[in-house]
């Protein structure tokens, strides 16, 4: 049964992994406990390494099963760890944090609604995945105001009826509003998921619970 975590007793789980089918990534020292959480409740291996030598891997890393995007201040090491395991494309400029600005699961990715068009062609490109450059409840950065798993897309609660037609037009995915935290609507910075689980921010309710199991299709 999937459920809470936190990781050194912060909610924001989202902000310090990025979890693919495959493999989650996660820094070097993130605590044994948070490891053991994702490699069972998401049946992953892990892939440890910093991000522009920073531990806030999910909001410096984006991507799907085709490949990654990252910061383009990750280092020639960092570059090549995740390189083992995916295409790599590099986000240069001031627009750089990749988990922030990206929510992309293996059939679409949503962009940050001031990105460059052809940035956001390169990106789909890269992650072999139609784009759209949207916002979510009004917040630019889709990344962290949303969470798209291969089952489902988990929204800012926020999000308005112009947002969603605009989601819609890139996926057939059930697309719902939810929170986690007691009611953070960056469900992004709250929670890891993936085809076969999920883990959410300790502070998440069970109405919360509720809610991103029926999204992405994992009741019991």
């Amino acid at each position: 049964m999937s459920g809470t975590t936190d990781l050194a007793g912060d909610p924001n789980i989202g902000v310090y992994a990025r979890v693919f089918e495959d493999i989650a990534v996660v820094h070097p020292q993130a605590p044994e406990d948070f490891r053991s959480v994702l490699r069972e409740e998401l049946d992953v291996d892990l892939l440890t390494t910093s991000i522009q030598g920073s531990e806030i891997i999910g909001s410096l890393l984006a991507g799907n099963s085709n490949g990654m995007v990252v910061s383009g201040l990750a280092s020639d090491e960092e570059r090549a760890a995740l390189g083992e395991y995916r295409e790599v494309y590099l986000l240069e400029g001031s627009m750089n944090a990749a988990g922030n600005v990206i929510l992309a699961n293996d059939y679409f990715a949503a962009v940050h609604p001031d990105m460059g068009v052809e940035v956001a062609e390169e990106i789909g490109s890269v992650l072999g995945v139609p784009v759209v450059r949207l916002s979510l409840g009004g917040i630019k950065t889709v990344g962290m105001a949303g969470f798209a798993t291969n089952n489902g897309v988990l929204i800012h609660p926020r999000t308005g009826e112009a947002e969603i037609a605009a989601l819609e037009r890139v996926t057939d995915l059930p697309i719902g509003l939810g929170s986690v935290n007691m009611g953070s609507g960056l469900v992004g910075a709250g929670l890891l998921a993936n085809s076969k689980g999920y883990v959410a921010g300790s502070f998440t309710s069970g109405f919360e619970l509720g809610r991103i199991e029926e999204v992405f299709g994992l009741l019991e």
